[in-house]
């Protein structure tokens, strides 16, 4: 038996035991709470490590440019005024089409080809986001499983986030870390064919619509607007016993692009057909966009339609910024609300809403 101490033999007795700020009498120790530091990087490192590669650093400047949190947003457009100087060395590429088209398969076998010829290839891949939740599946690096494998490849799935043109309202910041990283190509995949496909036509150099078989059919669901934003349409799954059918929707395809007005001066958009499986007229592809790039340079229409885009982007984010600081105001969000009731029980106009939510503005 363990020796007692000798002056402490009552039942009575406690051990002393691990001590603690409460002392039972119902007060509450005060937790105290430490300020959040300012996220800090290392600018230098991070560029440094963007320009020879880094998937890593790509993709976390790409998180800052994406965050919604002003610090993070920061940082990141920090990283880009840094990198401009050496952006706008590949060639961008949109990719679009009806859902079932096969766009996934098509940009990995694509991909593959182009880093099989010793480019590095950027995929933005959007994924649509929900309606009532804003989450997206972004399960791009699952279709194209053996691209992200590949050491010369970098995929970024993003969600849509609600805008229109099935792409990210930060897609163009994106490409242009692509670009300071070292991508020669950057491939845009698009949600599908849609009536705002203008925004996607409006950040590419080469805008690719991928297409069925069956013309006839597809083309009850697409507009003949997006045919004549496109620089060549591609024929996919043209293989097996689908092959006949395929040659047959190119030609289908020639005649309807002979009456449209073309998308660029001085080219005809050609219909070609594709076999993403088993790898079947991607190299035609790959010389037409070369063969694209060519004319478009000689005239200077890739130039100018660079130039013109950005101007573009810097009109959209004038009335992005508008936008969100018009909704920022407390009082706006309150005002908002109770003219929403107003209007759902009819008592005043939507009209006359809108007026008196921008009258208010007016006084502020």
């Amino acid at each position: 038996m363990a020796e007692t101490d000798k002056t402490n033999q009552s039942s009575m007795h406690v051990m002393g035991g691990i001590k603690s700020q409460h002392d039972g009498m119902g007060r509450a120790s005060v937790k105290k709470f430490s300020r959040k530091k300012p996220l800090v990087i290392d600018e230098e490192a991070y560029i440094r490590d963007i320009r020879n590669g880094s998937r890593l650093h790509l993709a976390k400047a790409i998180t800052f440019i994406e965050s919604t949190v002003n610090e993070q947003q920061t940082i990141g457009q920090m990283l880009l005024k840094q990198l401009l100087p050496v952006t706008g060395n590949s060639i961008r590429i949109g990719i679009t089409g009806v859902p079932g088209a096969g766009k996934s398969t098509f940009i990995e076998a694509f991909g593959k080809m182009l880093c099989d010829k010793g480019y590095k290839v950027a995929v933005l891949a959007i994924d649509p986001s929900s309606s009532l939740t804003g989450g997206s599946i972004l399960g791009d690096k699952t279709r194209m499983e053996e691209l992200a494998k590949n050491p010369s490849a970098f995929i970024r799935p993003s969600p849509t986030a609600g805008t229109l043109g099935g792409v990210h309202k930060k897609s163009r910041e994106t490409m242009l870390l692509c670009e300071a990283a070292g991508y020669d190509v950057i491939l845009v995949e698009t949600v599908g064919v849609g009536q705002s496909e203008t925004i996607v036509r409006g950040m590419v150099d080469f805008f690719l619509l991928l297409a069925l078989t069956g013309a006839g059919d597809e083309l009850q669901g697409m507009k003949k607007g997006i045919m004549e934003l496109a620089d060549a349409v591609v024929v996919n799954k043209a293989d097996g016993a689908n092959e006949k059918l395929a040659k047959k929707t190119v030609a289908e395809f020639k005649q309807i692009l002979h009456f449209l007005a073309p998308s660029s001066p001085n080219w005809t958009t050609p219909a070609l057909a594709v076999s993403s499986l088993y790898k079947i007229g991607l190299d035609t592809v790959w010389e037409t966009t070369l063969q694209f790039q060519q004319i478009m340079m000689e005239q200077q229409t890739w130039q100018n339609r660079r130039k013109e885009q950005t101007v573009d982007w810097f009109k959209t984010m004038i009335v992005d910024r508008l936008y969100d600081d018009f909704f920022s105001s407390v009082e706006k969000k309150q005002m908002m609300t109770e003219l929403e009731q107003l209007v759902r029980k009819e008592k005043i106009t939507v009209s006359q809403a809108v007026e008196e939510l921008f009258f208010s503005n007016s006084k502020e």
